[in-house]
């Protein structure tokens, strides 16, 4: 393997990597937001901070799942490149288009829906008990 693929490989895998790290801060977010919706409703009392909170749960999950979807689409750009001969390497990053498909999976898959379903959970919960 030339210098070119090693290179080309590496820049691939660096957008994957820090497209990992974006469904880290996404949760961490949600929770951030969420908890804070949840102090202010405790505070106040009012029920309108509760139902605040479903807009930055929704919205992360959203997020969450797109940059999965995006995550995947590098992968594959990858594994093309992979492949690829290595007097063909252009250090092309060009992935195919994201269609809605691709982020609706992703925003189902196993490593996304869990955590944000329990978040809504928790929202609702302290719906039921606080009103």
């Amino acid at each position: 393997m030339n210098s070119n693929k090693v290179a080309h490989l590496g820049m691939i895998q660096g957008v994957v990597n820090r497209l990992a790290q974006n469904s880290f801060y996404h949760k961490g977010w949600s929770v951030i937001l969420v908890s804070a919706m949840f102090a202010l409703a405790a505070n106040d009392g009012r029920l309108q901070f509760i139902l605040v909170a479903y807009f930055p749960a929704i919205g992360f999950w959203c997020l969450d799942g797109y940059f999965l979807g995006v995550e995947r689409r590098f992968r594959d750009l990858y594994n093309e490149a992979r492949k690829r001969p290595d007097d063909e390497i252009d250090f092309s990053m060009a992935i195919k288009p994201l269609g809605l498909l691709d982020w609706s999976c992703a925003s189902l898959s196993t490593t996304v829906w869990p955590f944000h379903v329990l978040i809504i959970a928790s929202i609702i919960i302290v719906t039921i008990i606080t009103h």
